[in-house]
């Protein structure tokens, strides 16, 4: 997987946070440089630990399932793409201004679920290098939920569709990418 793919993954599984870290920037109101910090740690530190935790399980289960790995990375991709851009057209309320720790928790955990399974793919996926990709999804994750605060108290959720729907959109085009390849269609 290039750099620049391993980058737009990263981008696209950033999304959820940022959105979250918008609608947490605007319940906070004013905020201080430990909003950006906490949303920053919590975010990037969950969606650079899932694809970890993700990467051995598929590991552990990659003899079942080298017949069929491209189909599973595509579907997986493609799902958790859909997904996005389905929460994007959701009415559902963002964040509250609560930065305590098991409010933090949990919204980490539900923003990385697709890490977790994006990891799965990188133990079927031949070429991923590991923790340049675990690295990089942590630190575009991080700068984006701390950016994302920010523009939350600025801005409010007017970014929350824009940002949902592009990262659905990356992950699905990303899924297409890996499957075309895998059957020869497309080589890069």
């Amino acid at each position: 997987m290039a750099y620049t793919e391993i980058l737009l993954l990263a981008i696209g599984l950033s999304m959820d946070a940022f959105a979250v870290s918008v609608c947490k920037g605007l319940a906070v109101g004013r905020i201080a440089p430990k909003h950006l910090l906490l949303c920053g740690l919590w975010f990037g530190g969950a969606q650079a630990l899932m694809p970890v935790i993700g990467y051995y399980l598929g590991v552990a289960f990659r003899a079942y399932i080298t017949t069929y790995d491209h189909w599973i990375a595509f579907v997986l991709l493609a799902v958790i793409g859909v997904s996005m851009i389905r929460e994007a057209f959701s009415k559902e309320e963002g964040a509250n201004a609560s930065f305590a720790f098991s409010a933090m928790l949990v919204l980490s955990i539900a923003t990385s679920i697709d890490a977790l399974a994006v990891g799965i793919t990188f133990a079927i996926l031949p070429d991923v290098h590991l923790w340049l990709a675990v690295g990089t999804i942590g630190l575009v994750t991080f700068l984006l939920s701390a950016v994302g605060v920010k523009v939350g108290s600025h801005f409010g959720t007017r970014y929350r569709f824009t940002a949902q729907l592009c990262g659905g959109i990356l992950l699905i085009l990303l899924s297409l990418k890996i499957l075309l390849e895998h059957l020869g269609v497309l080589s890069f």
